[in-house]
């Protein structure tokens, strides 16, 4: 057994063979391989449409432009997530509102958004976790009663199901991270996905300066057919280079998401009974994709979550903290919001080596350092 990693792509030849081909054609950007890439997504997702962007947040900044979130407006989104979730709200000059978590899913609790609806509310950004779907119908009633525009933060879930519908087709739009740590990945960029037929031509000419055609459309057009720029746009695009690795990827999901669900459900069987660990818990109706592995740390445990992250560390094996709590970083703070729950999971999960080029082993050796360092604690 060599060491083990936390994180690492799934890439192979395929990958390598994908890149080099489009280097070799000519089209790095805008070309036939990201227009492949969109239509898998969609597939995959069950979607009319998909639009590639440069990264998670660029998509999600178009998608709260496009949907009309403005100054003024509050969105309410859990602090228990990376903070690009709630940067972005600030970045589209809106206000985010922090709901507490489901403490057994670490997802946004339903019943506690409709506390902070207020009459500024316009949006909400529930985040599926670490892979794990939110409760999208709830959610989505709630939404509904009031008015409200859902947009699933899906930066971590694609690949996963709720009630056997794909994530992505849960909301008015989804939006997936393309980054190195998740399921498929590009190295960085994003996806969009909506059945919105309008909204995906207006993303796509948001993400090229607004510019009416794409590259590829006017590379198949007369020479004296020009493209206008009828709004402000941005350049938020993402490189055909980085298309071709992610529609290698696409082809190998049935089994990056099945080397994934065997590892995950092998730490599930050796520390589901831990006396000191809690596991993952997954309510029957939601099919994660099992991006990362969180435990946490029990009450009356004999090391807390850092003394444990520094134990493993000295075994050799990497950890890193659980999901963090937005509202308590330096940006937030003034807001002011009252999160027991979110509080107490960010310090007390921890996520361990999950990726699927680790083999049972590996698994096993993690678990066994984690046996030791408690043993020893005691």
């Amino acid at each position: 057994m060599g060491r083990i990693a936390f994180s690492q792509p799934f890439f192979g030849p395929e990958e390598e063979n994908a890149a080099a081909a489009a280097v070799r054609s000519g089209w790095v950007v805008g070309g036939p391989r990201l227009k492949e890439l969109e239509e898998g997504f969609a597939a995959v997702c069950g979607t009319r449409h998909a639009v590639g962007v440069s990264s998670w947040t660029t998509g999600a900044f178009l998608l709260l432009k496009e949907l009309g979130i403005w100054p003024g407006d509050e969105v309410i989104v859990p602090s228990l997530t990376f903070i690009a979730s709630v940067n972005v709200i600030v970045h589209a000059g809106a206000t985010p509102v922090f709901a507490d978590i489901d403490p057994r899913t670490y997802n946004i609790d339903p019943g506690d958004i409709e506390h902070r609806i207020t009459s500024r509310t316009r949006a909400i950004l529930p985040v599926d976790q670490i892979g794990l779907p939110c409760e999208m119908d709830r959610i989505n009633e709630i939404a509904k009663h009031h008015g409200l525009i859902v947009i699933q933060d899906a930066a971590c879930s694609f690949g996963s199901t709720f009630r056997g519908k794909a994530v992505g087709s849960l909301g008015k739009a989804g939006i997936f991270s393309l980054h190195a740590r998740k399921v498929v990945t590009t190295g960085e960029g994003g996806m969009i996905v909506t059945d919105d037929a309008e909204l995906a031509a207006r993303l796509r000419r948001q993400r090229h300066q607004g510019m009416s055609l794409s590259d590829f459309e006017r590379h198949g057009a007369k020479p004296t057919t020009f493209e206008t720029y009828p709004e402000v746009g941005y350049n938020f695009r993402i490189t055909d280079v980085q298309a071709a690795i992610g529609v290698a990827q696409l082809a190998r999901l049935p089994e990056i998401l099945a080397r994934r669900r065997r590892l995950a459900e092998r730490y599930s069987a050796a520390l589901s009974n831990h006396r000191w660990l809690r596991a993952p818990f997954i309510p029957q109706h939601a099919g994660p994709n099992w991006q990362s592995y969180q435990v946490r740390v029990a009450e009356g445990s004999p090391l807390s979550r850092n003394q444990l992250m520094d134990t493993l560390h000295e075994k050799g094996i990497p950890t890193r903290r659980g999901v963090m709590a937005s509202h308590m970083e330096p940006p937030y703070r003034s807001l002011a919001a009252v999160l027991p729950h979110t509080e107490s999971a960010a310090a007390e999960c921890l996520l361990l080596p999950l990726h699927p080029g680790l083999e049972d082993s590996d698994v096993d050796a993690v678990v066994a350092a984690i046996d030791d360092a408690f043993s020893a604690a005691r």
